[in-house]
């Protein structure tokens, strides 16, 4: 849910400032269903009967493993991604140094104290590796309850991305001594 907030954030910022929503068309993703695939399986691995099976944590490290390498390969291509890329990398990096599990901070992680671990989660402790960086952050359970700085970065890369995507990308000025590519007469 905090995903799809900053989007709507990201959006009505740039049209509220002059930027149009018809120019989010002109984002050039390559291969977008490869996120789509990526966030379903993500999802799958979290709310299905998946979350019980050993070892599901591995295809839930994979996939964010291939969201981070998607955003970087499209740093050149879309303004903003970068911070998308570096809040998933963050994330990543917890998620690696945990055995392939996103710890959760006891008190945000509901039934998951009974089990210790579901799926990719598992109830942040003592052995816990780099702890600050796991789902310590209480927002209301209408928003998810628990979020990483991860998620936050990627938050505002999403709607760092929305709000340039409403813009237009200036045309690129010609090099020196390069003819451009229109040529304007203005009447006298």
């Amino acid at each position: 849910m905090l995903l799809l907030a900053a989007l709507v954030i990201g959006l009505v910022a740039g049209i509220t400032s002059g930027g149009k929503l018809g120019n989010a068309a002109n984002l050039a993703f390559r291969w977008p269903w490869l996120v789509i695939a990526a966030l379903i399986v993500k999802e799958a691995t979290a709310l299905s009967s998946l979350s019980r099976i050993e070892g599901i944590q591995y295809l839930y490290a994979a996939t964010l493993a291939l969201l981070v390498a998607w955003t970087v390969w499209h740093i050149e291509r879309v303004r903003g991604v970068w911070i998308v890329a570096a809040g998933a990398a963050l994330n990543l990096i917890v998620v690696l140094a945990n055995g392939a599990r996103m710890p959760v901070a006891p008190a945000l992680a509901g039934d998951l104290v009974e089990r210790g671990h579901s799926g990719q989660y598992v109830v942040m402790g003592p052995a816990t590796n780099l702890s600050w960086l796991a789902d310590w952050i209480a927002v209301p359970a209408q928003l998810g309850g628990a979020y990483s700085p991860g998620d936050v970065v990627v938050a505002l890369g999403i709607a760092t991305v929305a709000f340039f995507a409403t813009r237009r990308l200036p045309e690129p000025k010609p090099a020196v001594g390069e003819t451009p590519t229109r040529i304007v007469i203005d009447p006298p």
